[in-house]
Formats: structure tokens, C-alpha cells, sequence
């Protein structure tokens, strides 16, 4: 295995392992130590998100004429400040700004990262190194919800005091993404253009499938928490189900390179288990049935995102790749943003379970229409991108 991937593996362990620390808790935390109501957990997703919404196509730009590395590194301290400010906050807009902080890191994690191993890696094997990537990432998540369940249980730590744990977990990402200097330099300088969304729209099928899978893993990272609580769910068994909803996305990776021998068919069952895991949530009064809801739509939210991936990366020339990975990560902002907003105000006004079934339905509608769009989801390279 070459130095560069080592270092986005390692990295991205470092990452996910501070996001599964603190993760799970802020919405948790923002309902009882705060105060927010559900309305005010969509503002708090919203803010958290509304940043990739705009910012990656900015970084996409920006990985095509600057060191990847840096900017990689430019993300992780932004994201170690802002979990830091959010150990200390003391009400809802600060919980808000903080986590839209958050949001601008996120924007430059990802981005570079993807960008990164696109450069060091074949074709042939970009499907399996954003699967390992992945892996890493989600067995970050993994470790971190135990350590967070640990420190709450046996040392009875305060929600501020985990977030400042998860602090310091993440700085230590700066050693790695500091390495990766050396290998972050670009090849290209290309103009500052936002043609690239233009021809992230050549993809209308893909759009409609990351909006809808975004807007759900969005509501799954800032409402369900919350929701999980007020089922009687503890916060230790909270950080409980996001291990296994680790577990699940770990085993889901394992398979994506048989996967991506069946795109139009995996993504089929994709958005189908992300539908069905909603409507197992609306009628979950217990651990045991949370458990199956996490393990089914940990499937689908794993799944879904390198196989697009690949179907974008294929049909694009690789010197403009940056502007089009910015492209495709803003449309998961879109996603992100839009889906805890929608749901906080749907459980204000319609109950806490209302998200849940208007995604159990939109979910199947989006199915349908991969069913009818195979042509769409052929990963050949278009010469017009």
C-alpha cells in the first residue's frame, strides 16, 4: 500500500473516531442541556449542513490549483475549534453558529481526501480505495461511540467534557493531514469556473438519489437522537446503536466492489433499505427494534456513495475532476441542509414520527425511479465532461 493512502486511512480513522465521540450526543445535548425544541434541532441540522451546501464547489475549485494536503489540514482545524466552542456554548444560536463551523470543515475533509486518492490510484482500483477509505472512517465511528459510552458510564463525564475529548481526538489529525503535504501538490491549474454545476446536472437521476440520501442521513445524524431519547432510549445505548449502525456500514463495504459489478441493482436496494429502515423507525418503542432499523439503513447509507462516486469519476476527465468532486459534494449539502430543517419543522407541527413516514414514501418513490432509469447509472466515460 502506497504512503499517501495510508495517511487519508489514518486520517480518516482519526476524524470519524472524534465524530463518533460527540457526534451521537449534540442533538441529545441540545435538547436537554440546552433546551432546543425539535423546530430548533432542524435550525442546529440546518446550520450544520447549509456550509456544503456552497463551500465544497469553492474547494472543489480550489483542490485543482493548491496542495490538497493543506487544505485537508485547513479543514481539520477548523473542525477541532468548533467542536471545542461547542463544549462551552450556553444557548441555541451559538450551538448553531458553532455547528455551522463544523459544516466548513466538513467541506474541507472530504473534498481533498477523495481528491487525494483519485491522483494515487488506477481506475481499476479507485472503487476499492474509496471503500477502504470509507471503512476507516466508519471504524472512526465505531471506536468513538464506545469511548463516549465509556467515559459517560464509568466516569461520569458531562456532554461538555466529551466534546473537549473529541477535541482533542481530532487534532491529532493534524500530524497526518500535515504529512500528506508532500503529496497533495496539483498537477493542474485550472480557471475558477462553476461550470461544474452544470455538469453535475448532466446526472439528474444521481442528484435526486444524493439529495434524497443525504436529506435522510442528515435527519438520521440530528433528529433521531433526539427521538431515540424521547423513546426512552439512553444515551449510552444511543452511542450504542451508532456502533452497530458502524457495524453495518463496515460490512456493507466489504461487498462494494461485488457491488460495483451491479451498480444499477445495488443502488436499486440502496434506496430501498432507506425507505424501509424509516418506516421500522416510526414503529421502534425498543432497543431491540432501533437495532434493526440502524443495521438496514446503515446499508444504504454506506453503499450509495461510492458507487456514485464511481459513476461520476468515470465520466469525467480526470485533470477537471476536482470541480466536479466539489459539484457532487455540494449536492449532498443540498441534502444535508434541507432534510433536518424539513423534518424539524414536519415534528414541530405534525409529531415526531411525521419525518419518518414522509420518507418511508418519498424513499419508495425515488426506488421506482431507479427502477425505471437504469440507463442513467452506466459508469462509461462521457467525453462531453
Amino acid at each position: 500500500m502506497n504512503q499517501p493512502l495510508i495517511l487519508v486511512y489514518a486520517t480518516a480513522l482519526i476524524v470519524g473516531i472524534s465524530y463518533g465521540m460527540h457526534n451521537p450526543i449534540v442533538p441529545v445535548f441540545s435538547k436537554e442541556v440546552i433546551g432546543a425544541s425539535y423546530f430548533e434541532l432542524g435550525l442546529i441540522g440546518f446550520s450544520n449542513f447549509i456550509p456544503y451546501m456552497f463551500i465544497p464547489l469553492f474547494v472543489g475549485l480550489l483542490l485543482d490549483r493548491f496542495n490538497n494536503g493543506f487544505l485537508l489540514t485547513l479543514g481539520i482545524t477548523i473542525d477541532a475549534l468548533s467542536i471545542y466552542l461547542l463544549s462551552i456554548s450556553q444557548s441555541v444560536p451559538e450551538v448553531a453558529i458553532f455547528r455551522a463551523m463544523t459544516g466548513v470543515a466538513h467541506s474541507f475533509f472530504w473534498p481533498p481526501c477523495e481528491s487525494i486518492i483519485s491522483r494515487v490510484t488506477s481506475p481499476q482500483a479507485r472503487v476499492k480505495s474509496i471503500s477502504k477509505f470509507m471503512g476507516f472512517f466508519v471504524g472512526g465511528l465505531m471506536i468513538g461511540p464506545l469511548i463516549g459510552t465509556f467515559l459517560l458510564e464509568h466516569f461520569d463525564v458531562t456532554y461538555r467534557i466529551l466534546f473537549q475529548y473529541a477535541t482533542f481526538a481530532i487534532a491529532i489529525g493534524i500530524v497526518s493531514s500535515l504529512l500528506l503535504k508532500k503529496y497533495g501538490k496539483t498537477k493542474h491549474q485550472t480557471e475558477f469556473s462553476f461550470v461544474s454545476v452544470k455538469k453535475i446536472l448532466k446526472f439528474p437521476t444521481i442528484v435526486i438519489m444524493l439529495i434524497f440520501c443525504s436529506s435522510a442521513f442528515g435527519i438520521f445524524l440530528t433528529i433521531l437522537p433526539a427521538y431515540m431519547s424521547d423513546r426512552s432510549i439512553s444515551e449510552s445505548n444511543i452511542e450504542l446503536l451508532f456502533f452497530i449502525f458502524g457495524i453495518s456500514r463496515l460490512i456493507s463495504l466489504g461487498f462494494s466492489e461485488l457491488l460495483a459489478k451491479r451498480i444499477y441493482y445495488s443502488l436499486i436496494g440502496t434506496m430501498f433499505s432507506i425507505a424501509i429502515g424509516m418506516i421500522i423507525l416510526v414503529y421502534s418503542f425498543s432497543l431491540e427494534t432501533f437495532v434493526v432499523a440502524v443495521l438496514i439503513m446503515g446499508f444504504g447509507f454506506t453503499v450509495y456513495f461510492p458507487l456514485t462516486f464511481e459513476i461520476i469519476m468515470k465520466k469525467a476527465q480526470k485533470e477537471h475532476s476536482g470541480g466536479l468532486i466539489g459539484a457532487y459534494e455540494t449536492t449532498f449539502g443540498v441534502g444535508w441542509a434541507a432534510g433536518p430543517l424539513f423534518a424539524g419543522i414536519v415534528a414541530n407541527f405534525f409529531g415526531n414520527t411525521a419525518p419518518y413516514l414522509m420518507f418511508f414514501a418519498i424513499g419508495i418513490a425515488v426506488t421506482s425511479m431507479v427502477v425505471l432509469k437504469k440507463k442513467d447509472l452506466q459508469p462509461a466515460w462521457n467525453p462531453n465532461l
